[in-house]
């Protein structure tokens, strides 16, 4: 089991970037979570490949409603990483299987 983060460590509407070895050496992603709602994803634009925060540990919009790519406003859905608007509409951001055991998020 691979602790990430602990949920007091994310907002109710809140996201956190880490570095994280997926198997393949270190790679970028982000938990965000909204509510009860706790996902991960790598740190990669489907349109750009380049990363999503604006500033460190920021990928939320101001309402905490959708993830946003920084480079050109893409909107994603938090829920499962389905983009709704911008560039790579109809694509998805690549999920990393997260899991809440207690107050802890681990990988999946």
């Amino acid at each position: 089991m691979t602790e990430l983060c602990r949920l007091e460590q994310l907002d109710t509407t809140g996201s956190l970037g880490l570095t994280v070895d997926l198997g393949r050496g270190p790679e970028e992603i982000f938990v965000v979570r909204r509510h009860d709602v706790v996902r991960a994803y790598r740190n990669s634009c489907p349109h750009t490949g380049g990363p999503l925060e604006w500033q460190d540990d920021a990928f939320l919009d101001d309402e905490g409603e959708h993830i946003v790519c920084a480079t050109h406003g893409a909107l994603f859905r938090i829920d499962d990483g389905y983009c709704l608007a911008g560039p790579c509409r109809r694509q998805s951001l690549s999920a990393v299987p997260v899991r809440v055991e207690g107050e802890k998020v681990v990988l999946a």
